[in-house]
């Protein structure tokens, strides 16, 4: 089995080519290849398949060639991943599978058709504008925060932490506790604290994410988007640019009247053939 691995400001990635759809991916197989001791590592999989290929990419082959096939590392779906559709960009392009027209480049999602373009050493794509849409809250230990639900395609709760309690002192090992009939396929949840003045940006976030299906993560670009929009909302502003810091290093989202642009690093580390039967037993 042919792969490769990547990552986004630290949010990994096992990329796997089959333009064909004829891999037979299991929830199984993803989450040993996702094993990060007996298996490649990683907080997903990105399966590279044609869209014409793929029954929920079929619909959408009309307007891109290429399906971004996600799955979880515990081997379940998601809608869509923003890190993970700048690192599968980044592979179409280093390999040669696409090139982009007019400077943007179409792939197809479970969330429908995003844009992207390639700027050096940062990826940029553009997704549906965040919906803040309701309000929740987060238990974490023995804390509960109040926090805003936003949809980005997939869904997020987004919690500001207190003044004097710091990101760090979150443990994060375990999933925090939400109301499951306010989020019934799940959530992920950001915590958030301000930053300092960024050039260029309207506001300045600090983030850590709990993510379902994968547990914390370095970085997730759809809760980036998410935790931009509402420091936008907070600083009293309908679009702009938030710089997000995440422990993988920092994305930039910019929100306009209809869309929102996720961009930052993405990068392809290592290519191999992996023998498939030395994964641990699914």
């Amino acid at each position: 089995m042919e792969f490769t691995k990547g990552h986004g400001t630290g949010n990994d990635f096992v990329i796997l080519p089959d333009p064909d759809g004829t891999l037979d991916l299991t929830p199984g197989l993803v989450a040993a290849l996702c094993d990060r001791r007996r298996g490649l590592g990683g907080d997903g999989v990105l399966r590279v398949v044609r869209a014409a290929k793929h029954p929920e990419g079929a619909g959408l082959a009309g307007e891109a060639e290429w399906f971004m096939d996600y799955w979880n590392s515990d081997g379940s779906f998601a809608e869509m991943c923003g890190n993970g559709a700048r690192v599968f960009v980044r592979y179409l392009v280093a390999t040669g599978l696409a090139t982009p027209t007019g400077g943007a480049l179409p792939v197809a999602t479970r969330a429908g058709v995003v844009r992207a373009r390639v700027e050096g050493e940062s990826v940029a794509v553009e997704m549906r504008r965040p919906r803040l849409y309701d309000t929740a809250t987060a238990t974490l230990g023995g804390l509960t925060l109040p926090g805003t639900a936003v949809d980005v395609g997939n869904p997020h709760l987004v919690c500001a932490l207190p003044a004097g309690l710091e990101l760090a002192s979150l443990d994060l090992t375990r999933a925090p506790d939400v109301d499951p009939a306010a989020f019934p396929s799940g959530v992920n949840v950001e915590f958030t604290a301000p930053g300092g003045p960024v050039e260029g940006a309207a506001a300045h976030a600090l983030m850590r994410v709990y993510e379902r299906g994968s547990a914390e993560t370095l970085s997730c670009g759809t809760g980036a988007c998410a935790v931009g929009a509402v420091a936008l909302r907070d600083a009293g502003l309908d679009t702009g640019t938030v710089a997000v810091d995440v422990p993988g290093g920092r994305l930039t989202v910019t929100v306009t009247t209809d869309t929102c642009w996720l961009s930052g690093p993405a990068v392809l580390l290592a290519t191999g053939d992996l023998d498939a039967t030395a994964l641990p037993s699914t």
